[in-house]
């Protein structure tokens, strides 16, 4: 009996056909939005001051918002922020005379960290957000009076302005922070600057000063209380818990002569220059709680984003996304306070007693979409919380990094 070998079955494979490029989507080719013109402050006597609530509770009242002049108004002051500090270190901003309210928001700053360590976390042994956290927003709470006398704010404001501030540090019913915490700093900021107490002038320092200020308190205070991501969107995201610093810190690197999109790769880079840029800061922060070595392995899209051939891509792409991915998306959005001074738009609905209690845990979402991550979904643990306690353990070594790269 011949033998045969075996058959041939190389007709049968499909033929290789090189993978066509992908044409550029719309997206990416899309100019960055403009920066509206920011209007003046408006007349005291015309603002009726009351405690901000939601007024975003459907599709409907989150298009009214997206048409509104308080949208406009928003858009312009966050980004005449991050215009202000184009090529201008942080030493540099350091170097002029604070304004008087500047000053005094410093100081405010500073006595908050003061309570961090007047307040000390329990010793739960739990990597999840830590009760005392509660009792810190208590003494914040308790302050914020006081504080905002310090600023002259009239009194008849200082309810509405103080909840903005008090909703900076995060929640204290789910034990957390997110961006949207971090918007609320912002639009603290808004409400000084339509009393007339932050001009223009102030821009620079309320961008390279105040603003990197207060991400540092909130690392000590996330740190401390293990404070768990609202909403973060895990490895897959820019950062667990901010997103300003990479608007600002993109549009302070534009036109840098040396420092690359790719510099941020560099340990060396990120340890000469961090302390004058807040892109390059929040990176080295980020590669700090992580307990891998590399951007590509714990933040693909920072590692994904340093490909770009210079900072103005990213920072246009910082601000697509703000508009898409903050402004845009009802189930961020409907956190959304509106006072006297953010005002809503006639026709947006009216919280109610009932829904604000129901708002921790009922929540509108987009049709057809899963949003679950989010907003305010299952308890994600802090890596902060992770490596503090691994620090407790380990004697104060920190976690033992895996070498991916």
């Amino acid at each position: 009996m011949a033998v045969t070998g075996p058959p041939n079955l190389s007709h049968t494979l499909p033929r290789l056909v090189p993978r066509s490029r992908k044409s550029q989507s719309s997206e990416q080719t899309e100019p960055p939005p403009e920066t509206p013109q920011l209007p003046s402050p408006p007349s005291l006597k015309s603002v009726v001051f009351t405690t901000p609530s939601r007024r975003i509770l459907s599709k409907r009242d989150h298009d009214l918002f997206l048409s509104s002049p308080t949208y406009s108004l928003l858009l312009s002051f966050v980004f005449s922020l991050s215009d202000s500090i184009g090529d201008t270190p942080i030493s540099k901003a350091a170097k002029e005379e604070l304004a008087p309210t500047t000053r005094e928001i410093l100081s405010i700053l500073d006595e908050a960290e003061v309570l961090v360590a007047s307040n000390p976390p329990l010793d739960t042994g739990s990597r999840f957000g830590n009760p005392a956290f509660r009792t810190y927003l208590d003494a914040i709470g308790q302050q914020l009076p006081k504080w905002h006398t310090a600023l002259s704010v009239p009194s008849e404001a200082t309810p509405e302005i103080s909840t903005y501030l008090a909703n900076a540090f995060g929640s204290g019913t789910r034990i957390d922070y997110g961006s949207g915490h971090e918007l609320n700093f912002i639009l603290w900021l808004l409400c000084l600057n339509r009393l007339n107490f932050l001009p223009p002038p102030t821009f620079p320092s309320l961008a390279l000063i105040i603003f990197p200020r207060y991400v540092r308190l909130m690392r000590t205070v996330q740190s401390t209380y293990y404070l768990e991501p609202a909403g973060s969107h895990g490895v897959w995201g820019l950062d667990d818990y901010q997103f300003i610093p990479f608007l600002f810190g993109s549009a302070q690197l534009v036109h840098h002569p040396f420092i690359t999109p790719k510099g941020i790769h560099s340990q060396a880079t990120l340890e000469d220059y961090k302390h004058d840029y807040i892109y390059l800061d929040q990176v080295s922060f980020v590669n700090s709680v992580k307990n891998v070595e590399g951007l590509r392995w714990h933040s693909p899209m920072l590692d994904d984003i340093s490909a770009a051939k210079n900072w103005e891509k990213i920072e246009a792409g910082m601000k697509k996304m703000f508009v898409k991915e903050v402004l845009g998306k009802l189930p961020v959005m409907q956190h959304f306070l509106f006072g006297g001074l953010i005002p809503a738009v006639e026709g947006m609905s009216v919280e109610s007693e009932g829904t604000a209690q129901a708002h921790e845990h009922d929540h509108v979402h987009e049709e057809g979409e899963n949003t679950w991550g989010d907003c305010c979904g299952i308890a994600v643990p802090s890596s902060l919380g992770a490596a503090q306690e691994m620090k407790k353990r380990m004697g104060g070594e920190g976690l033992r990094r895996l070498p991916f790269d």
